[in-house]
């Protein structure tokens, strides 16, 4: 298995430094031959992840964030190339929706032991006949706000996403939009309307609980404007994983869908702040791309999953305080 690495030094919060060599020594064993190479700017990930693709790697491996793993997936499309997943960032959509572990020596062990497995991607059209592909969440209104308000912050983290998401909500406008779908035309003001090619925005808020990533359809979200007293419900609802019981939720799948606004504006794909125009065409593309991942991913219930992914990120986080201890103690006992 000839495979190529794409680290994002910068991305998420933690370090990258010796990346390369776990890699390698995880994988070389199961007869993975490893070429890494890093970011260094915006678009980096996709360029090199097409250069693999050109030059015949059977998978490339994206180590970072939502952002990294978006570039890298973008490249792979529709090529026999499989994409591997490390997942370092702050979000981690795609990742946590394959279920896929967060966390560098269990996401190893998902590379050398699974298949790849087909999955489906999305395409919005911007302008000039270009089309944004996404792999997880398309959106408009109050999530591009924040995603556009976040990108601005010089931290990343949890903490930092919460505060922005309250900062934003205090001066944000729900708008109007029109959305066609199967023949159907809607009228809506929403707080916003999200295209959904998985269950979840990232850290488990999961804005599409039915969604499933290789069925060829795309979970359409509207959220209704409301009080701030029903977008807190919302929210609660959104991580709690019982969307499906709030009154301001509606959802239909559909294999393609186009929105009208009023105006050019924001958008986000997987997280990303875009600008485009005020029609939105998106168009779901059927297992068109390769990924490493385990097949048994089930449906999300409410409350119990994300229970359980909060209990799977506690003893991650265990498992690195303890390695990281123990990786501490055997540096002082050799330099005793």
């Amino acid at each position: 298995m000839k495979a190529r690495l794409i680290i994002n030094p910068i991305s998420g919060t933690q370090s990258k430094e010796g990346l390369s060599d776990k890699v390698k020594a995880a994988l070389s064993p199961a007869g993975w031959e490893i070429d890494t190479v890093f970011t260094r700017c915006h678009g980096d990930a996709t360029r090199l992840a097409a250069e693999a693709a050109a030059q015949g790697f059977e998978a490339v491996i994206a180590a970072g964030g939502d952002g990294t793993v978006n570039e890298t997936a973008a490249a792979l499309c529709d090529t026999p190339t499989a994409l591997g997943l490390i997942p370092c960032g702050s979000g981690n959509g795609l990742a946590r929706h394959l279920n896929i572990p967060v966390d560098i020596d269990e996401s190893l062990r998902i590379l050398a032991s699974e298949q790849p497995r087909k999955i489906d991607y999305a395409t919005v059209e911007a302008a000039e006949g270009d089309r944004v592909k996404f792999f997880c969440t398309f959106g408009v209104g109050f999530d591009a706000a924040v995603s556009e308000a976040f990108a601005r912050q010089p931290r990343r983290g949890k903490l930092t996403y919460l505060k922005t998401t309250f900062q934003t909500f205090a001066s944000f406008e729900p708008e109007e939009y029109v959305i066609t779908a199967g023949g159907i035309v809607v009228s809506e003001r929403a707080l916003l309307v999200a295209v959904c090619n998985a269950s979840q925005y990232g850290n488990n808020a999961y804005i599409a609980p039915g969604a499933k990533i290789d069925d060829g359809m795309l979970d359409v979200t509207i959220i209704h404007a409301g009080s701030p007293l029903s977008a807190a419900l919302v929210g609660f609802d959104l991580l709690v994983g019982n969307l499906g019981k709030n009154l301001h939720y509606h959802t239909f799948r559909t294999p393609s869908i186009t929105i009208s606004r009023r105006s050019p504006g924001v958008a986000h794909a997987d997280g990303e702040p875009i600008d485009l125009p005020a029609e939105l065409k998106i168009d779901c593309h059927p297992s068109a791309i390769n990924v490493f991942a385990p097949r048994n991913v089930g449906p999300v219930k409410p409350f119990v999953t994300p229970v359980m992914a909060a209990m799977t990120d506690l003893r991650l986080a265990v498992n690195k305080i303890i390695r990281r201890a123990e990786h501490r103690f055997t540096e002082l006992t050799e330099k005793s």
